[in-house]
């Protein structure tokens, strides 16, 4: 099966597995903390937490995040629950070669593949994460990977992506700058800003795939998508 298309609007670092390894380490530290200090990693948890908090609080959790990068949301999360005595595993995915490593070096079990070829079996974890991997995909693709992803999940799906906004664009050019990003970074950042989505445009897609989410705002211009697969 051929990768999935991508987006239309520009170029980013990530949409080439085969990109330079230390380039791309270089990318996937400041995007983890971009994370940190712009809203990703909270608008993650955030829409982990919607899918959870109504299930037993004992038990193992499983939470499979498609497109890892340094593991940083996983590894979020699992500290997040951990603190509230719950006990989360994560696995994930990567088409990245040197993300993969990265991420299974942080002790995050992860295989190379891309979301076109899905090494897990259907309805084998509860959780399935979906952050800022669908901008990178032409509409499309991002309805198959929502599809790909309800098939998985045996409680629910959280897609947390960027709000397209001019006005994001300046606040990451400001804030990136400050915190000392590489340039490769710098850019990247803006054109994922500008592949991003408006909330209607993101609840069309996973309408398209047969869900019927919950999309909400949340801070640093991220939209979160949430939706039950029980």
């Amino acid at each position: 099966m051929t990768a999935p298309a991508l987006a239309p609007l520009g170029t980013e670092l990530l949409d080439d597995p085969a990109a330079d390894p230390a380039t791309v380490s270089r990318s996937l530290h400041h995007i983890a903390r971009a994370n940190h200090w712009f809203g990703g990693r909270a608008a993650a948890l955030w829409g982990v937490h919607q899918l959870v908090r109504d299930l037993p609080t004992t038990g193992v959790l499983t939470l499979f995040d498609l497109g890892t990068g340094a593991a940083d949301l996983p590894l979020a999360a699992i500290d997040h629950f951990a603190q509230r005595g719950r006990t989360l595993r994560a696995l994930a995915l990567e088409r990245s070669p040197v993300a993969a490593a990265i991420a299974s070096e942080r002790g995050v079990p992860t295989v190379i593949a891309c979301a076109g070829q899905m090494p897990v079996r259907t309805a084998s974890v509860d959780i399935v994460l979906v952050s800022q991997v669908a901008h990178h995909l032409a509409p499309d693709a991002v309805v198959d990977l929502f599809r790909a992803a309800s098939a998985l999940a045996r409680v629910g799906v959280v897609v947390a992506d960027l709000r397209r906004s001019e006005v994001a664009v300046a606040a990451f050019r400001i804030g990136s700058t400050l915190l000392g990003f590489d340039s490769v970074t710098r850019t990247d950042g803006v054109t994922s800003v500008r592949r991003g989505y408006r909330a209607d445009e993101l609840r069309r897609l996973a309408v398209r795939a047969g869900q019927t989410p919950r999309v909400r705002r949340r801070p640093g211009f991220r939209l979160v998508a949430v939706w039950k697969t029980a």
